[in-house]
């Protein structure tokens, strides 16, 4: 045996050596805390899936739990080879699914309903025309404004604004818990707060027209953010003092992140409540309201 035989030999020797190990430790093991082997499908982007590590034989085990649980970043997953595992790639594959979902579906109804939000329509006709023209979506259609004229509260100190933005699936996860939390601490500092609804097919933007409709002194709108493979319940909240079309970003205080594994709908509830009173007495937002040291 030639001495590149004799090393193709020891190769294959010591790769069925490493298989029959796995395929020992597959049979012996309790999936009971994994993916349910072959008497249970279990949802691979679920917590408690993506909580089990994929790297073989890591140097400290607990050190690595507790990396991932601080984290939604994909660590401790291994490879096979040179490629991703199986169920990692299956997960990839499903949270992209989950973000595509998140952008092109509707925001509940029945979550619009239970918080007795009326609805009105940007410029966009369509969702893709949403996702292709945002300077539609910055405006309300004539039909819409007349809606917030006759609908809403005049000359409120903070008005309420919800917009599906790029991810329903985050309003849909956080708004009934931010909203009435937000709401109700406004009114125990004694501010009058303006009549919330929603805005379909919205970005960012729109926040400024309605301000201007309704007299509002501080607005304050709650978008879906962009989506990502980490999470697609990603909510934000910008808020402005005296928004006027066409001002400057930098006029806009954001708090972003507003999720279960980020800040919590209910903290940041309370939190955006403190921060709306804060810019009316500093007369406020963005920028300027960090040059009064704030």
């Amino acid at each position: 045996m030639t001495d590149k035989e004799k090393l193709i030999a020891d190769i294959v020797d010591i790769v069925m050596e490493q298989l029959a190990d796995r395929a020992v430790t597959a049979e012996n093991a309790d999936f009971s805390g994994d993916f349910g082997g072959q008497e249970e499908l279990r949802d691979l982007t679920s917590r408690e899936c993506r909580a089990v590590p994929l790297l073989d034989h890591p140097r400290d085990p607990e050190a690595l739990k507790r990396m991932m649980g601080l984290t939604t970043a994909r660590i401790g997953v291994g490879s096979a080879g040179a490629r991703l595992k199986t169920r990692t790639l299956l997960t990839l594959r499903a949270d992209h699914a989950t973000a595509r979902d998140a952008v092109m579906m509707d925001v509940d109804p029945e979550v619009l309903k239970a918080l007795d939000l009326f609805t009105v329509q940007t410029l966009c006709r369509d969702k893709n025309q949403f996702l292709t023209r945002p300077d539609l979506g910055r405006r309300l259609s004539d039909e819409a404004a007349e809606t917030v004229r006759d609908r809403c509260v005049t000359a409120p100190d903070v008005q309420l604004i919800v917009a599906d933005g790029l991810s329903s699936t985050a309003v849909n996860a956080n708004i009934a818990d931010v909203l009435p939390m937000m709401t109700d601490g406004l009114r125990a500092a004694g501010v009058r707060v303006g009549t919330a609804f929603f805005v379909r097919f919205a970005r960012v933007a729109v926040e400024d027209q309605i301000a201007e409709l309704v007299g509002a002194k501080v607005v304050c709108i709650f978008v879906g953010e962009r989506p990502g493979l980490g999470t697609a319940e990603s909510m934000s909240a910008y808020l402005a003092y005296n928004a006027r079309v066409g001002m400057a970003e930098a006029r806009r205080t954001v708090v972003s992140n507003i999720h279960r594994d980020g800040i919590t709908a209910v903290e940041a509830g309370a939190y955006l409540a403190d921060l709306a009173v804060k810019l009316l007495e500093k007369k406020a937002s963005g920028v300027e309201l960090q040059k009064q040291g704030d």
